[in-house]
């Protein structure tokens, strides 16, 4: 792990990205989202879809969108579309091998909860790896890639951004990583959204495989 040998904190997203985009997890937290929109705002399914992805991606999350422009309590909508089968996902040894041969600290990012996060990590069998999980409610709702909750996450934790990696399933969420000076790693899976004119440069390092990628690094020289 020569040319990361300087690391002393990995920094992961959970969603997409500590564990495969194929286990469709997320899909049941994206159909859960869409309903309690139809639900709250009566609005047809599709009318509500539409309205999802347009949050999303101006502000980052839907939640976000919804808090600013509806009022929508936080928390209320954050237990209603997490509310799911988290048991399609499974034991992982292959990444649990993989976290316990990196040196330093592990931490997740996430714009999820907490809860979310804790119940991804119990069913992949990693949990004890982690020192710390900074999620949607520690940002204040402030989502990724707006930069300040990453100033706060480090100062938080004592990251030092140079010494740090971070692993992300969505290019945009690495820019302000990149820009404090962290190491980048982007995740890219079959739902990967690029646009003709986005600019990957930020993304130092790209796989489609985590565990692949961490043990290729182990092995260097």
């Amino acid at each position: 792990m020569k040319d990361l040998a300087h690391l002393e904190a990995w920094i992961f997203d959970l969603d997409n990205t500590l564990y495969p985009a194929s286990a469709n997890l997320f899909a049941q937290i994206d159909r859960r989202m869409k309903a309690f929109i139809a639900k709250a705002l009566n609005m047809t399914p599709d009318e509500a879809f539409v309205l999802q992805k347009k949050y999303y991606h101006q502000h980052g999350t839907t939640l976000r969108g919804l808090m600013m422009n509806h009022d929508v309590d936080p928390n209320t909508f954050l237990d209603y579309v997490h509310d799911i089968d988290h048991s399609v996902l499974g034991l992982d040894p292959l990444l649990n091998q993989a976290l316990t041969a990196l040196p330093g600290r592990k931490f997740i990012y996430t714009n999820g909860s907490a809860y979310h996060a804790t119940s991804v990590m119990n069913r992949l069998g990693v949990a004890h790896h982690f020192a710390g999980i900074y999620d949607i409610h520690a940002s204040n709702y402030v989502p990724k890639p707006d930069p300040a909750p990453y100033v706060e996450m480090t100062a938080k934790y004592g990251i030092n951004p140079k010494r740090a990696v971070m692993f992300e399933d969505s290019h945009h969420n690495l820019k302000p990583a990149a820009d404090m000076g962290m190491t980048t790693v982007w995740i890219r899976h079959a739902e990967s959204r690029v646009e003709p004119d986005d600019d990957l440069s930020h993304c130092q390092h790209v796989t489609d495989d985590l565990v692949g990628w961490l043990n290729e690094r182990a092995r260097s020289p």
